[in-house]
């Protein structure tokens, strides 16, 4: 039987059936869908790409579990600034200088720091209190100032210095990987420069075992600058002119931030005071979260007061009692009256 012989379709035949084997719906419907599809996948690509960030980042940031600190935020600078002053007392019956001071201002060594036998000193006292301290008569008013009085503050440290322009501070014999991560060696005195208010600076003498960095919030309780007087080296009062931009103090009761140095000086170690004498100490203070309140003592007055109060010292802790001497400044009379 002879063979059947079939053809081959040449390619362009091939093409022209495989078109005609296409559904002309499909024909029509397919470019629509490109046209559609490319700009849609590459949007959702974009958007995909962005989502997927996002959500590496939320689960990289609640992994990251790192050690520093969450900065704790700073306190506001106070409105006002603590004031040195004086209060006014009226001479009775007996009364004298020594005899005052002993019962109104808590001075028990005043006999002391005052002395005959030192006619100067007992010159400038009367200089002080305005009042010869030899022929006092009932009905005269005197003026009396706090003996080696202290002052609160709290403001953010600018500078650590040494203590001494002949110190070095140590540094670290080992490569510092940080900056931020050195802190001088205080333990043997530092000057540190502190901003109180946004235009007044002070200087701290401080010996603290705490780390330091430029930024932290200080709190403590310092003794102010005493006027000098030529030939009377314990003199105990502060000048009530002398600006406290610029001045030096001793530092006690010390804290930097949230940790307060256990171990820093007690205010009744700074030479020369009398607290131990005297039971305790005057401060000069101002009310308000960023000032007084740190300390928590326990009495009341608007925030932005001008106090001065009378402290009782127990081993070397400075804490208020209720009925001890508290005054507050009155502008109209530049006297601290009580409060």
């Amino acid at each position: 039987m002879a063979r059947r012989f079939h053809p081959r379709s040449t390619p362009k035949e091939n093409l022209h059936i495989f078109y005609r084997s296409i559904p002309w719906k499909l024909m029509v419907i397919l470019p629509i869908m490109i046209v559609l599809a490319v700009p849609t996948f590459i949007y959702g690509a974009h958007a995909g790409s962005g989502v997927l960030s996002s959500v590496t980042n939320m689960f990289y940031t609640l992994s990251n579990i790192s050690n520093a600190p969450t900065p704790t935020p700073l306190p506001a600078f106070p409105t006002v600034l603590p004031r040195v002053g004086s209060i006014e007392h009226t001479i009775g019956e007996g009364d004298n200088c020594d005899a005052v001071l002993t019962y109104k201002m808590n001075m028990f060594g005043a006999s002391e720091v005052f002395s005959d036998t030192n006619p100067t000193t007992v010159q400038q006292l009367s200089k002080d209190v305005g009042l010869d301290c030899h022929s006092l008569q009932p009905g005269m008013k005197m003026r009396l100032s706090p003996q080696y009085p202290l002052v609160a503050l709290g403001g953010v440290l600018l500078k650590i210095d040494a203590a001494t322009a002949r110190e070095v501070l140590p540094t670290p014999l080992i490569k510092v990987q940080s900056k931020e991560d050195y802190a001088p060696d205080c333990s043997k005195g530092c000057l540190l420069s502190v901003r109180i208010t946004p235009e007044v600076k002070v200087r701290l003498m401080v010996h603290t075992t705490l780390a330091l960095h430029p930024g932290a919030w200080i709190w403590t309780q310092a003794r102010l600058a005493r006027k000098e007087i030529s030939g009377f080296s314990q003199y105990p009062y502060a000048d009530p002119n002398a600006s406290l931009n610029g001045m030096t103090l001793q530092a006690c009761d010390f804290q930097a931030n949230d940790t307060h140095d256990d171990d820093s000086a007690a205010c009744s170690d700074l030479d020369p005071n009398t607290i131990d004498v005297d039971g305790g100490s005057w401060l000069f203070g101002v009310t308000g979260s960023s000032a007084l309140d740190h300390w928590n003592y326990k009495f009341h007055a608007p925030p932005g007061t001008q106090i001065l109060v009378w402290l009782q010292d127990k081993g070397g802790h400075l804490s208020y009692h209720g009925g001890d001497p508290i005054y507050r400044y009155d502008p109209a009379t530049r006297l601290y009256v009580k409060l």
